[in-house]
């Protein structure tokens, strides 16, 4: 007789979005992890002084972060540069690379993106583009409490960001 089959858990989705008021300027991002139509958990932060793409790094980081070893997902995040350099595996190759997007051109944010390959690895992600201020309800959501997050007193600063300036 053979032994039943596990449930299958339900899939996870993580909603992502990064926000700044100015590039540089005051930064905020948040992720939200859904199991199922179930949200478990919000994530928000941000920084004093920092740019977009940052901020959409520091949004799936953050999400990865909240994640069992393990665990299979689905980031749904408005950010081309964070899906197509997943996706294409152009961050593999820039830290393949030391870092260089080009011969001459050093690529930006290494130290986020060090973190998120590092989070990537543990886990089975899917990274999926959505249109940014469309009708994707939980981007949207994202977004409102990323701005919000942005616009909070007594932000830390971005260190990662003030060493490359």
């Amino acid at each position: 007789m053979k032994a039943p089959k596990a449930p299958k858990a339900p899939p996870l989705a993580i909603y992502v979005d990064g926000a700044c008021t100015g590039n540089p300027g005051p930064g905020g991002y948040a992720a939200l992890i859904l199991e199922g139509d179930t949200e478990k958990q919000r994530l928000t932060g941000g920084y004093q002084r920092t740019t977009n793409n940052r901020m959409e790094l520091m949004a799936v980081i953050a999400g990865l972060s909240a994640l069992k070893p393990g665990s299979i997902a689905t980031v749904f995040c408005d950010s081309l540069y964070v899906v197509k350099a997943m996706n294409q595996g152009w961050a593999r190759r820039w830290q393949e690379n030391d870092w260089m997007r080009t011969p001459r051109e050093r690529a930006s944010n290494v130290d986020l993106w060090n973190l998120l390959l590092a989070l990537d690895a543990r886990h089975q992600i899917t990274y999926q583009w959505v249109p940014g201020h469309a009708d994707v309800i939980k981007n949207n959501l994202c977004d409102e409490l990323a701005r919000r997050a942005a616009e909070a007193r007594d932000l830390p600063l971005d260190r990662g960001y003030h060493t490359e300036a």
